[in-house]
């Protein structure tokens, strides 16, 4: 019996420097990631932190990231706040009963007879944690939010309606049928997206002017009934990764042309539909310019508008605005953290075909 001699072959040192390289790659570019992750969330949580402290608290440096408020004793039918303070090389919780410049008069809470004088500057305050959600309860009575809310609710969702009905029919139009100068038909579409809104500002004024619209809903809803060539780019490029074969064998079955738009095409596109209406949402939502331009009085108010109003009305009381902002912005974030799934499912099956 011959036994046959393995011979093992040492890994050549380019070849162990790889994976300690792609290690190293991946660390690099996961110490960028997160230091752009902490940029983008900084000013959120900045906001979010402001918005449940009082107005003295927001402008302090080094921050405090977590709302506190001091500690107050009541003694005698009267509040006195509370601090620590040294005496006798003891830490000892007194009561502030009198202060002249920078010194003192610190009683002990049990006996306001007995007091110290001590320099303001060598005592410390006694705090609690204290989220003050009566910031968000005067934000949103300062200012009619209700009716600011009704307003957006009534643009977004009456605007994405619109969007939708029309950008499915105008994308199904050019993705499966074929007529003779249908390219350069979606061509001219796709050109007008090179267009700046501020060319066709003025004379869509002067329309809705005529038409009586200004200050109403309808210049904010109405244009959302006509595709947008982002919207047709975006639903059409998803039409046309599904396959013309489940078209023709739904003719056989003696579907018509909208049937399989209904019934074929629409169920295996709600990933890029979603994805338009997300798009859309953020987009109606967030919109100030649109409103800044038709809408004049406060009972037609969006959001965006309003929190506008409410920044002039309250200019320099920035935890009132802080907890007014993260309301605005809360149904974004809820939104995009829900459906987040399905928006990049839609983003990716979107740019496979051209």
């Amino acid at each position: 019996m011959v036994a046959a001699n393995a011979s093992v072959v040492p890994a050549s040192p380019r070849a162990m420097r790889r994976p300690r390289g792609a290690a190293l790659s991946q660390a690099l570019v996961l110490i960028v990631l997160s230091l752009g992750a902490i940029a983008m969330l900084f000013p959120l949580v900045w906001m979010v932190s402001s918005s449940f402290k009082p107005l003295a608290q927001i402008d302090l440096f080094p921050p405090k990231w977590i709302p506190t408020e001091q500690v107050k004793v009541q003694v005698a039918g009267k509040e006195y706040p509370l601090y620590d303070v040294q005496v006798d090389g003891q830490t000892r919780q007194l009561l502030l009963v009198n202060k002249v410049q920078r010194t003192g008069t610190f009683a002990d809470p049990s006996d306001l007879s007995r007091t110290v004088d001590v320099d303001i500057r060598q005592t410390k305050p006694v705090e609690r944690v204290r989220f003050r959600w009566e910031n968000y309860v005067q934000a949103m009575t300062t200012v009619p939010f209700h009716l600011y809310a009704m307003n957006t609710a009534i643009v977004v969702f009456g605007s994405m309606a619109g969007m939708l009905i029309s950008t499915i029919l105008v994308a199904y139009g050019f993705s499966r049928f074929r007529a003779p100068g249908l390219s350069l038909l979606f061509l001219l579409l796709l050109s007008t997206t090179m267009l700046p809104s501020q060319v066709t500002l003025i004379p869509t004024y002067i329309l809705f002017s005529k038409l009586g619209w200004i200050d109403t809903l309808k210049p904010l809803i109405i244009p959302s009934f006509f595709a947008g060539a982002y919207d047709v780019f975006l639903l059409r490029q998803y039409f046309l990764t599904i396959p013309l074969e489940l078209d023709d064998a739904a003719k056989i079955d003696g579907c018509g042309v909208m049937g399989i738009l209904l019934r074929i095409l629409l169920p295996l596109a709600k990933p890029a539909i979603a994805t338009l209406a997300i798009f859309h949402f953020m987009w109606a939502y967030n919109d100030f310019f649109t409103p800044l331009i038709y809408l004049q009085h406060q009972r037609n108010y969006t959001i965006a508008l309003g929190l506008q109003s409410f920044n002039a009305f309250r200019a320099k009381q920035y935890d009132l605005l802080m907890a007014a902002s993260l309301i605005t912005v809360l149904p974004c974030i809820l939104l995009f953290f829900f459906a987040q799934r399905i928006f990049i499912q839609g983003i990716v099956f979107t740019g496979i075909k051209g």
